[in-house]
C-alpha cells in the first residue's frame, strides 16, 4: 500500500497545503478519498491521472472535501479515451448529494449508464466496500450527519485509518484501532478547538486509545502552523508521528 498526501490543508486558500485529498495505491488500482479544490492537479502531480481511480470515497460533503468531483466527471466524460467503470461512494445522502451537482451542471457530467456506480454508506454502524486486493471500512463520524471515517486494508493485512473531519467519538477510535497509519485531523491548536474538529492534543489521545502505529496530523489550518503542532500532540502521544504535507509519501 502505497499513500499519498494530496492535500493537507482546509477551506483557506494556501499555496503550500492544498485542500483534503488522499491517494491510495493499493496492487494495481488507485484509490482516492475526498477530492478538495486542486485535487485533479495534485494527482497528475502524484504520477496518476484521475481516469486510472478505481474509486472515490468521500467522507462528507463540504465544498473542501468535494469540490473536484464535478471536473473528474466532466473530464471523465470528454476525456479522450473511454473511461472504465469506477466507483464513487459516500455516507448517507450521497446520492442525493450528486443528483444536486446535475442539476447545476446538467448533462456535462452525467455520464453513460454504467460508467459510475454510486454507492451510499451506512451512517448508523460499519459499513464495507470490497476491490481487487483491498477492502474499504467505514464508520460514522461527529461532523456533519452524513460524516464517516474510513479504513483501508490491504491483502498483507496492512491498514490505513483516515478520520476525515471528526470531534471526539466513539467511531473515530474505533475505526483507528491498531491501524498501522491514521491519518488524523488536527485543524487547529489546542486553545482554538471548534465544535466538529480535532487538535493535535485530542488527536494523539484518540491515536493512544487506538492503539496505533504511526500517527499523521493533516487537515491544517493556518492557526494550528503557527504553533508547536508536534509539542501539542506530545502531550497524548508518544509514538511516530508525522506532520502532513502536500505530495508526502508513505
Amino acid at each position: 500500500m502505497r499513500v499519498t498526501i494530496l492535500g493537507s490543508g482546509t477551506c483557506v486558500p494556501r499555496l503550500d497545503r492544498g485542500a483534503s485529498s488522499v491517494l491510495v495505491r493499493v496492487g494495481d488500482e488507485s484509490l482516492v478519498f475526498d477530492t478538495g479544490p486542486g485535487t485533479i492537479r495534485r494527482l497528475l502531480e502524484a504520477g496518476c491521472a484521475p481516469e486510472r481511480v478505481s474509486a472515490f470515497f468521500y467522507t462528507h460533503h463540504h465544498p473542501d472535501h468535494t469540490a473536484d468531483l464535478a471536473p473528474i466527471l466532466f473530464s471523465a466524460k470528454y476525456g479522450r479515451s473511454p473511461r472504465a467503470p469506477f466507483l464513487a461512494a459516500g455516507g448517507q445522502g450521497f446520492r442525493g448529494f450528486y443528483e444536486r451537482l446535475l442539476v447545476a451542471y446538467g448533462h456535462w457530467i452525467e455520464l453513460t449508464e454504467g460508467v459510475m456506480e454510486i454507492r451510499e454508506l451506512s451512517v448508523e454502524g460499519p459499513d464495507r466496500v470490497e476491490g481487487s486486493g483491498w477492502r474499504v471500512e467505514s464508520l460514522p463520524v461527529a461532523h456533519g450527519p452524513e460524516s464517516v471515517a474510513y479504513r483501508v486494508t490491504d491483502e498483507g493485512g496492512r491498514t490505513l485509518a483516515i478520520s476525515g473531519d471528526t470531534d471526539m467519538c466513539e467511531g473515530i477510535v474505533s475505526i483507528a484501532r491498531n491501524a498501522d497509519v491514521f491519518l488524523c485531523e488536527a485543524s487547529l491548536p489546542d486553545g482554538l478547538k471548534i465544535e466538529g474538529h480535532l487538535t493535535p492534543s485530542l488527536a494523539g489521545k484518540i491515536a493512544s486509545e487506538a492503539g496505533v502505529k504511526h500517527l499523521v496530523l493533516t487537515h491544517i489550518y493556518p492557526e494550528a502552523d503557527a504553533v508547536d503542532l508536534v509539542g501539542q500532540c506530545r502531550k497524548t502521544w508518544s509514538g511516530p508521528l508525522t506532520v502532513a504535507r502536500d505530495l508526502m509519501e508513505l
